[in-house]
């Protein structure tokens, strides 16, 4: 006789993964379906009976549903429109890359501390753009007059285009194209899992991939609708297989409660699982939190609950690029955020390099 073991009720069940980003509904400019990415953006909307409409602009998105803003807001973060840029000169993109490459604007996540809460104002909605072959041909402009230096681009600026591949192919297309520029480079950042498609691309090591990661503290109360902390490392250890260049951006760095504990954690689960792939070669960013008095506004206004500590009277002020001041943390916490960090990195990967502090 065989007696059925019953499942212990401890036993937790494996947690389903992050899902791919569909778009609750989509706008098209009509001049973006003459572009076959345009073409084959509208087949896949059709197929996945997600609901449509045309727009004269990707700049002038209006009426979305939603009774009150807050709804609205969160209504145009799963909202998609699919336009052509049209502004082919690029920002410069300090302390990253030299250019910001526009393939994308607006993000699915819901990261409290984004800056994109502010420099996206009113148009949080997500763009894609169709007419790559003339991003690509600007960025090559850009190439040819910095020569024969070596010229880089940062794909994440104003996006995170990984979350958006499985739509757009657009970062396929700048890493093929860059595997064969001698003088390009090509970089972003991503808080997503979903790297298949880009695994077996010829990149030539010519494209750093990099995945931003913090304390589980940070993670767990700020950056809703974005990949586990597992899942990101997972996917650098297939990027790292796959040949890449691999980087780390610990970013916003946060004070609080058992911050030490919490980056010390970090530092230490990386180690533990990233392969043997990542040792040499391997860079880290360190960005500690910041933010604008209208960025205050903006974020308790769409997230009203928030742990997000933005006290004025317990930060430094300092110049930002955009005419407004930002408030960082005092220079004895920074100092002592930039110390602990650099150590802990330095302990686990002495082969790694640290791109910059801010």
């Amino acid at each position: 006789m065989t007696l059925a073991v019953p499942e212990h009720p401890s036993a937790k069940k494996p947690r389903k993964p992050t899902g791919l980003f569909i778009p609750e509904l989509v706008f098209f400019e009509p001049e973006a379906l003459k572009f076959p990415k345009g073409a084959r953006i509208m087949e896949w909307v059709k197929s996945q009976n997600i609901p449509y409409r045309m727009t004269t602009s990707h700049n002038r998105i209006t009426n979305l549903p939603g009774d009150s803003e807050v709804e609205q807001y969160k209504i145009a973060k799963r909202t998609l429109v699919v336009g052509i840029r049209k502004t082919l000169t690029f920002d410069q993109s300090k302390p990253s890359a030299d250019y910001a490459i526009p393939i994308a604007t607006g993000c699915m996540g819901h990261c409290h501390y984004c800056y994109l809460q502010t420099t996206l104002g009113a148009k949080p909605y997500i763009r894609v753009y169709v007419n790559t072959e003339d991003i690509i041909g600007a960025a090559k402009k850009y190439i040819e007059e910095r020569a024969p230096e070596i010229t880089s681009f940062e794909a994440a600026c104003t996006s995170d285009p990984l979350g958006l591949e499985h739509i757009t192919g657009s970062l396929a297309e700048l890493i093929n194209y860059m595997a064969e520029e001698p003088l390009g480079r090509l970089r972003f950042v991503t808080k997503y899992q979903h790297v298949e498609p880009l695994l077996h691309l010829k990149h030539n090591g010519h494209t750093r991939v990099r995945f931003s990661v913090n304390a589980d503290y940070v993670i767990k109360n700020f950056e809703p609708a974005t990949s586990r902390f597992e899942e990101r490392i997972e996917a650098a250890g297939k990027i790292a297989r796959a040949g890449y260049p691999l980087g780390f951006i610990i970013a916003p760095i946060i004070w609080h409660e058992g911050w030490q504990e919490g980056y010390a954690e970090l530092l230490e689960k990386l180690a533990k699982t990233l392969p043997p792939e990542t040792g040499k070669g391997l860079t880290f960013e360190m960005i500690q939190h910041r933010f604008t008095k209208t960025a205050k506004t903006v974020i308790e206004k769409r997230y009203p609950k928030s742990k997000l500590e933005m006290d004025i009277e317990k930060r430094k002020k300092k110049w930002g690029r955009w005419g407004q001041y930002k408030y960082v943390y005092p220079d004895e916490q920074q100092t002592a955020l930039r110390e602990f960090i650099t150590e802990r990195i330095f302990e686990h990967f002495p082969e790694a390099g640290i791109d910059y502090f801010t």
